[in-house]
């Protein structure tokens, strides 16, 4: 991405926001639930019989963050169809939808000062979205909390590590991220701004690529994992090759090593999401391609870049890889 500086953000009155939630799945649900609960004039873009609730009763919020409703001003079938000008378009499908879906969206879609929120699990969607729309309206959000559709047209926010950051890849104060990690906090979803979003999506690689590939393969919960010796062998030996990678790229972390960050992992972390089945594990439970792509794939292809060992990476990549449709 280029860009020297990020466009002038005019604050929209909270509650008066248009927002396009773009791809309405658990993660998606939340956002849009919320948001619409607290004032926000919500659109989604979405499909399947989770969507076809949503769009014909509501949506429905629960677990942890309590119980809460709203209802979307409109719902599309395709985003061609949502015509804007949105204050936010958030983009919460999964990683390897991101290419189609931003293929249907026009860029006139988004308020002249409004701005694009990558709201995905890995690496390579918000280049992926600046490509779009610009890099100077694009965030990256770091989402940490775990979710899953407990019928359709209700999601269910099961654990959360951390609260959700916002920020701007080459900015550390962007007013768009302020402005939309306060909204978030208004509407009942713990938010702040991150002073680093590349180093925040960096640490979530980190914490997914030790817990959902073998979570995955295994059926097992987060917490279960490291119980074995073996297996929190290979979870150390992941961490410390994709710290490995990002710190070749010139990623400002943290932490001063691997060590200090799995100290973070296993004694802050982990405990609070042990009873978590990732998304992985459903997806490939359900028979559906999975994000592997997006995290461990990301891990491997930059680690050749760099000359960097990834071969436990290399391992979880493939073996996810022969187990998911499609090879992915």
């Amino acid at each position: 991405m280029d860009v020297q500086s990020s466009d002038r953000f005019e604050s929209p009155v909270h509650g008066s926001e248009r927002v396009l939630v773009a791809g309405c799945g658990a993660i998606g649900t939340v956002f849009a639930c919320l948001l619409a609960e607290s004032g926000s004039r919500v659109e989604a873009i979405g499909r399947g019989a989770h969507f076809d609730a949503v769009r014909t009763a509501g949506m429905e919020l629960e677990g942890i963050w309590g119980a809460h409703r709203g209802s979307l001003s409109h719902a599309h079938d395709d985003g061609r169809s949502a015509a804007g000008p949105f204050d936010a378009v958030l983009v919460t499908c999964k990683a390897f939808q991101t290419d189609a879906l931003l293929a249907t969206l026009d860029p006139g879609c988004l308020a002249e000062r409004g701005r694009v929120i990558s709201l995905q699990n890995g690496l390579g969607n918000v280049e992926r979205v600046a490509n779009v729309f610009g890099a100077a309206r694009t965030l990256g959000g770091r989402v940490i909390f775990g979710t899953e559709i407990a019928r359709p047209g209700c999601a269910r926010v099961t654990v959360e590590a951390e609260p959700t950051l916002i920020g701007h890849p080459l900015h550390e104060h962007d007013e768009g991220a302020a402005y939309w990690a306060a909204r978030f906090r208004k509407a009942g979803a713990p938010a702040d701004q991150a002073a680093s979003i590349v180093a925040a999506l960096w640490a979530k690689v980190f914490y997914n690529a030790a817990l959902n590939p073998m979570g995955a393969l295994l059926g097992l919960c987060y917490g279960d994992l490291p119980n074995d010796p073996e297996r929190r062998r290979v979870m150390d030996r992941v961490m410390d090759e994709a710290f490995a990678v990002a710190t070749a790229e010139g990623v400002r972390l943290p932490w001063p090593d691997a060590d200090a960050y799995r100290r973070h992992f296993y004694e802050r972390l982990l405990p609070v999401t042990a009873r978590h089945r990732s998304s992985m594990l459903q997806d490939l439970e359900r028979g559906r391609p999975t994000e592997i792509d997006a995290i461990t794939g990301e891990v491997c292809r930059r680690g050749d870049s760099h000359g960097v060992d990834v071969s436990a990476n290399r391992v979880l990549l493939a073996l996810v890889g022969s187990r998911a449709p499609g090879g992915q």
